[in-house]
């Protein structure tokens, strides 16, 4: 089976909202990701938006893997960074390159835009996930903290 990849553009909020679906499907969340999306103008306006990045892999027209990114600024130097906040592939779709090839597109697309890193956080059980992201870059072990929002 062929794959192809692409970048979802604004008036493409249809494929956003298959990317959701199978980010729902994939992690096994399908109410984070389906039970309260945003309307059609919400996610027009973020796809519109330059620091948010998503990808779209496709089977014969159905979405079956993507990734949503950001760019962020950084004010140290005059340069950016790439932060992958979700990658997933279905089950069936999974060890066939897919993955692979979402990252390669957010690379070309990183390194059009000046970008000097991409980088991506991977829970110690996601093993595939670990060692795909190990085939391709550079492993920092970090701590990550949830600060909870105060209102």
């Amino acid at each position: 089976m062929s794959y192809d990849v692409k970048h979802i553009q604004a008036v493409e909020v249809g494929v956003l909202k298959q990317l959701l679906a199978v980010f729902g499907e994939a992690f096994g969340e399908p109410d984070t990701y389906g039970a309260h999306v945003p309307d059609d103008t919400y996610l027009r306006r973020l796809l519109g938006k330059p620091h948010f990045i998503a990808l779209a892999a496709r089977a014969g027209g159905e979405v079956v893997g993507g990734l949503a990114a950001y760019e962020l600024e950084k004010f140290e130097q005059a340069r950016s960074e790439i932060y992958i906040y979700d990658l997933a592939v279905l089950e069936a779709h999974r060890r066939k390159g897919v993955a692979t090839a979402l990252i390669r597109e957010l690379q070309r697309i990183a390194k059009a835009r000046g970008a000097y890193v991409i980088f991506v956080q991977a829970d110690p059980p996601d093993e595939p996930a670990i060692r795909l992201y190990q085939s391709l870059g550079v492993r920092e072990d970090v701590l990550h903290f949830d600060i909870p929002v105060e209102r």
